[in-house]
């Protein structure tokens, strides 16, 4: 195991008690979350943030806030599916703008999302830690 001082440096840290009730409590609301805080230790492959996740869901509400909002129930599904696709294109270095053409007109000259996925998911070497749990 990776960094075996962590752990007792989380014990030590997180079992502190400071005898106000505030401090106290987020001390052990945090100590209950050691599993998931610490997984990344057997899991070196886990990102450290979620930075990603929040810049993604920025654009969507930059979008929103700078058009008042989609008139309609199918304009928010036509603006969450092309925003999706967009973002989708922009995390595998597709051009998104060269993307779209090709699949209206059926040209079908650049791959399809769904086969670069697969394709760079067969790629990645996940870490041999992985459980299915």
């Amino acid at each position: 195991m990776p960094l075996p001082g962590l752990r007792e440096g989380f014990d030590t840290l997180f079992g502190t008690k400071t005898g106000y009730e505030l401090p106290d409590e987020r001390i052990r609301l945090t100590r209950e979350k050691q599993a998931a805080l610490l997984r990344v230790l057997t899991h070196p492959e886990l990102p450290l943030h979620n930075n990603a996740a929040e810049l993604g869901a920025r654009g969507r509400v930059r979008k929103r806030d700078g058009s008042l909002g989609a008139r309609s129930a199918a304009g928010v599904q036509a603006w969450d599916t092309f925003q999706t696709l967009c973002a989708t294109a922009r995390k595998l270095g597709i051009r998104f703008y060269g993307w779209v053409p090709d699949r209206v007109s059926e040209t079908n000259a650049m791959p399809s999302l769904a086969e670069v996925i697969e394709e760079r998911a067969g790629q990645l070497k996940p870490s041999a830690s992985r459980d299915t749990t």
